[in-house]
């Protein structure tokens, strides 16, 4: 047997940690003294102690460590590697949410460069303008006898929601409708995730219109950006899609909300499993009339060149990532772009609707002062 003080410099706890693991019954002595009350550790749990002490030292609660150390340790870590994904989901938010506010609270001052009179060899170049481009596509596919989409591009909104159960189409056009008076007037980057929050909020109360309080079986996806002039503040929930294309490199910046990715994401499923799932098209989050959990919102900063795809799941599971980084590539226009994907999935069996949003971030001279 080992005192409590031998076997807290063994396991790097302190002795008041050791405490309260025994109050909370998450590492409880092998022996306590009847007369003194004092505490005996065994050898063997000192494997213990140190798993506890690193899953502290990792931020994990100790509700959770309770049950992770009960675990064989397969399925442990499991569970740890599920704890971390979702941390680093949390922090990712976080960490545009912070970048934002950096940004929005200390405003660039004037460099020596810029306030250097006209005409000096070192004055830089005007900064151009963006512009956003854009269109929108959907199509019913090449098996369904309805399309419950709803795409739509205008001057600052570009959004795709994918309808489901008995009153998806309006469920979906209801979500898409509250989003266009986000299109009325300019909008501040100091505010616009606010009034987004407040859109979807909108969105979520036109789909328990349509859907009713006591259908779970009615909602849609909603995966829509407002653009600002300088960023596009996302907003997404459910399966539907946002890509960018940034220096011929494609990347997805949403995250699916589906029981399959949840389980991908825990490590409980090889991406290899989740491709002949069951259930990979059974939503974990959306709006419905019952009600919806928060979206993902974030901020992202526009350059030159980018390139945006938003997409129903029916042009993501049948069009392969490659084949629309090529089309967002060589496409010369949104409107290219939007028709040869729909094109594309159609081609390859289209069982679902198909909708998409594609929009270029081009560059225009300001005009002279």
């Amino acid at each position: 047997m080992m005192t409590i003080g031998a076997f807290s410099k063994a396991c790097r706890l302190s002795p008041k940690a050791l405490r309260l693991y025994d109050e909370l019954e998450l590492l409880r002595p092998a022996r306590v003294d009847p007369e003194t009350g004092y505490r005996y550790y065994a050898p063997e749990q000192l494997e213990q102690a140190r798993l506890v002490a690193w899953l502290r030292r990792l931020g994990m609660p100790l509700a959770e460590i309770r049950e992770v150390s009960t675990l064989e340790p397969a399925s442990a870590a499991r569970e740890i590697r599920a704890f971390w994904s979702r941390i680093e989901r949390e922090t990712a938010t976080r960490r545009d949410l912070a970048s934002f506010l950096v940004t929005h609270l200390t405003p660039s001052l004037p460099s020596k460069e810029t306030t250097m009179p006209p005409g000096t060899p070192d004055t830089p170049a005007p900064t151009p303008s963006l512009e956003l481009r854009y269109a929108a596509l959907s199509d019913t596919g090449r098996v369904r006898p309805a399309n419950q989409d709803t795409a739509y591009a205008g001057t600052r909104v570009l959004a795709v929601a994918d309808g489901f159960g008995s009153g998806g189409a309006p469920a979906s056009g209801a979500a898409v409708e509250a989003l266009k008076f986000l299109d009325a007037e300019p909008l501040a980057a100091g505010s616009v995730l606010n009034l987004l929050e407040d859109a979807v909020q909108g969105a979520t109360d036109a789909v328990r219109e349509v859907a009713g309080p006591t259908d779970p079986e009615t909602g849609t996806t909603l995966t829509a950006m407002v653009w600002t002039g300088s960023q596009l503040a996302l907003v997404h929930i459910g399966d539907s899609r946002a890509y960018l294309l940034r220096d011929g490199e494609l990347f997805r910046i949403t995250h699916d909300h589906t029981v399959v990715q949840s389980l991908l994401d825990e490590g409980r499923l090889t991406p290899e499993e989740a491709t002949s799932h069951p259930q990979r098209t059974l939503l974990a989050k959306a709006l419905t009339g019952t009600g919806a959990a928060p979206p993902d919102i974030r901020l992202h900063d526009a350059r030159p060149g980018d390139r945006y795809l938003l997409c129903s799941d029916g042009l993501s599971t049948t069009v392969p990532e490659d084949v629309m980084k090529q089309t967002l590539k060589t496409s010369t226009t949104p409107s290219e772009a939007t028709h040869t994907l729909i094109t594309k999935a159609n081609k390859a069996g289209a069982p679902d609707n198909v909708s998409c949003v594609v929009a270029h971030i081009t560059t225009t001279p300001r005009p002279p002062i």
